[in-house]
């Protein structure tokens, strides 16, 4: 007996909505330029592969059983879905990718990015997108490990590696933020590293899976409370779970309406620079379309701007 994936094909499918089109088996095997005996015979060889009946032949007309209806509805999807991926393979061919994964620190304002995709959606390419939310030094572990193609927001502290191509994102000025009802919210300042580091610090975790990856603005011997991203380390803070560093961008809003407390140090201003990355491609092969695509976006400079918290892209308080 034949096996249900061999029976199932696009023709036997488009074979039986005929069947049902047409009201009988003789009506279709005439549609069909096929003899009678034939066809009904390659509709038993089906009902046998899946040992159900997909016909009622009680009556004159050929009327489809509930699993008939079922089979058919499936069918029309699976028909669908064949339509699809041809069309995929099609438009892949013309230079898109299959997939692009984009990796994405933590630092990145998420607003800005979903109208970055939904502009990318907007022109129906065949490439599947697929972002990694990273942090600190996993951004970069992410594209030099294959598992992502671009990413956005690498800390610049140092040279990247060989293989590797980048452009400037910019420069992220961060401020020393506590909440109204902290200690040290009413410290003198500017307030010393050892003040602070008699403080829990907010501290975002680093996404790299192996190695010590990065710390940023933590001092020696100072308790920790690690959270996993931006949104969180904002929400620690203004609860007073701990003190820390912050994106100004971001943390404006929290200190203008009060839920956060800006503190002057005696250390010099933080900053950190960030910028774009992606693997170079290889010898004699052309950048996909969809990363292509991205890089232009990117290089805007409203557009960097808007990543990094600013031109009124901002998480909301």
């Amino acid at each position: 007996m034949s096996a249900a994936r061999d029976v199932l094909t696009p023709a036997t499918l488009a074979m039986l909505q005929a069947i049902a089109d047409c009201g009988s088996f003789a009506g279709a095997a005439r549609a069909s330029n096929m003899v009678p005996s034939a066809l009904t015979y390659r509709v038993r060889v089906i009902e046998e592969a899946l040992d159900v009946l997909l016909f009622d032949r009680s009556a004159r007309q050929a009327r489809l059983t509930e699993a008939g209806k079922e089979l058919l509805r499936e069918g029309a999807r699976l028909l669908a879905d064949i339509d699809a991926v041809a069309n995929r393979v099609k438009r892949v061919a013309t230079g898109w990718e299959a997939q692009l994964t984009i990796a994405v620190d933590s630092v990145i304002d998420r607003l800005p990015l979903m109208e970055l995709c939904e502009a990318f959606f907007a022109m129906h390419p065949p490439t599947r997108l697929r972002l990694r939310t990273e942090t600190l030094s996993g951004t970069l572990a992410a594209l030099t490990s294959g598992q992502a193609d671009l990413a956005i927001g690498v800390v610049l502290d140092s040279k990247l590696p060989a293989g590797l191509e980048h452009r400037p994102l910019g420069s992220v000025p961060f401020v020393f933020a506590v909440a109204p009802q902290h200690r040290l919210a009413a410290a003198a300042e500017p307030l010393s590293d050892a003040v602070i580091g008699q403080h829990r610090a907010v501290a975002l975790a680093d996404s790299v899976e192996r190695g010590g990856g990065l710390t940023v603005a933590v001092l020696p011997g100072q308790d920790v409370f690690t959270v996993a991203d931006m949104r969180a380390k904002i929400d620690a803070q203004v609860r007073g779970l701990g003190v820390g560093f912050l994106p100004a961008a971001y943390a404006g809003p929290y200190i203008a309406n009060g839920s956060l407390v800006r503190k002057e140090l005696e250390r010099p201003a933080h900053a950190l620079q960030f910028c774009t990355a992606w693997t170079k491609a290889p010898a004699r092969s052309s950048q996909g379309r969809a990363l292509a695509w991205w890089l232009a976006r990117i290089d805007n400079a409203v557009t960097r701007a808007a990543l990094l918290g600013e031109s009124g892209h901002r998480l909301l308080p």
